[in-house]
């Protein structure tokens, strides 16, 4: 089986057999990986090649009702994380290592560190949101006081920052907006802190 008899069963695949992208590819993977590992020949190219196309699928939306219902289930304070994450498009994992200094108040938005990619970027707090917000976050400083009261108040910082701002680990705006029930040992610094909740909880 030549370039070409390849060419025409990946088309006859895709027009006369309307299979899937992916089984498609799963086909060519397959031809491709006899012809190098055991005829040891290299095809050449395969331009010629009708891609089988992805259909296109429409996004699941719930409705307000339908999201006022789910909500209704979440008990406190997981209930402020899912209507953070509706209300400012957070992702999880976005949403569960906001810092207090992430939260600003005074322009409704909400600053996300290293989003996906790895990139920074601004999106809105819910004008509904901030009092039950504001609440949450005086509870967390009470907790946070009563740690450094205790002798710890730790939380983990970037390597960077923690060499460049040594004694910002115990400072109240680089606590997590949601932090963990109970303190822990750091693995990396042996130090005890209180890390964030944990997504398993979610």
């Amino acid at each position: 089986m030549g370039e070409q008899e390849i060419v025409d069963f990946l088309n006859h695949l895709a027009t006369k057999r309307n299979v899937s992208a992916s089984t498609q590819n799963q086909a060519l993977s397959a031809l491709l990986f006899l012809h190098q590992q055991f005829l040891d020949r290299k095809l050449g190219r395969l331009d010629a090649t009708l891609r089988a196309s992805k259909p296109a699928r429409v996004p699941v939306v719930l409705t307000r009702a339908e999201v006022r219902a789910l909500l209704a289930h979440v008990r406190p304070p997981y209930r402020l994380m899912a209507e953070l994450l509706y209300g400012s498009g957070l992702r999880l994992l976005e949403c569960l290592r906001l810092r207090v200094k992430d939260i600003d108040f005074g322009y409704s938005r909400i600053v996300v560190r290293s989003g996906k990619g790895e990139k920074d970027r601004v999106t809105m707090l819910p004008g509904r949101l901030r009092q039950a917000l504001k609440e949450h976050l005086a509870h967390a400083k009470a907790v946070h006081e009563r740690d450094v009261q205790s002798g710890f108040g730790s939380v983990h910082l970037p390597d960077a920052l923690q060499r460049k701002y040594p004694n910002a680990h115990r400072a109240w705006m680089w606590q997590y907006v949601f932090p963990a029930a109970k303190r822990s040992i750091d693995p990396i610094s042996s130090r005890v802190q209180r890390h964030h909740v944990s997504e398993k909880l979610l």
